[in-house]
């Protein structure tokens, strides 16, 4: 039976740190652009949990390992906090794991959805499945994008999370996502 993940002290409950997530189907260019935004505003960006998890454990994704994913994604997001930095930019966040859980394994656990809510971020940029398919090793079917990217709307819409929708390539891409940043640091 699954249990809930003691919370972390000075966890993100207290904190005032503004959280912008990257998010969205398979090969949308995610990590790519949490990283360019992360140098570009001088902020911490955390990993996505679900690759580290592939790379340090060397497991292949089952529904077995949604858990320890959605933990070790926290654990991240936490780890960066610590630092209390004004700005974090993460390479997915548990809405990313809640929509692959219930999509590759028709399931997801109830703490993930709660805490999945509860650490709802102030931003989501939702990657758009518009560029061209790179196989990752994680997962790895291109045919399920737009699927996908429909099943991030209504989850994040769930939550009422605030959501700007990121497409085109390139620098057009990188500077869309870099102006809904500055508007939701200007509004801080």
């Amino acid at each position: 039976m699954a249990t809930e993940p003691a919370r972390a002290v000075g966890g993100l409950s207290g904190m005032s740190t503004l959280r912008v997530v990257v998010t969205g189907p398979e090969s949308t260019g995610k990590t790519t652009l949490a990283a360019v935004l992360g140098a570009r505003f001088d902020a911490p960006w955390v990993p996505e949990a679900s690759r580290r998890f592939v790379e340090t454990v060397r497991s292949p994704l089952s529904a077995a390992t949604v858990e320890p994913i959605a933990r070790l994604a926290m654990e991240l997001d936490d780890a960066a906090a610590r630092a209390t930095p004004p700005l974090r930019i993460l390479d997915t966040d548990l809405v990313s794991t809640v929509v692959y859980a219930r999509h590759y394994y028709g399931a997801v656990p109830a703490w993930i959805l709660s805490e999945g809510r509860a650490r709802r971020g102030d931003l989501y940029l939702l990657c758009l499945p518009d560029l061209s398919w790179v196989p990752d090793g994680v997962r790895d079917r291109p045919g399920a994008r737009a699927e996908l990217l429909q099943q991030f709307r209504e989850a994040l819409a769930a939550i009422e999370a605030r959501v700007v929708e990121i497409s085109g390539t390139g620098t057009a891409r990188t500077e869309a996502a870099v102006r809904a940043v500055e508007a939701l640091l200007g509004g801080a």
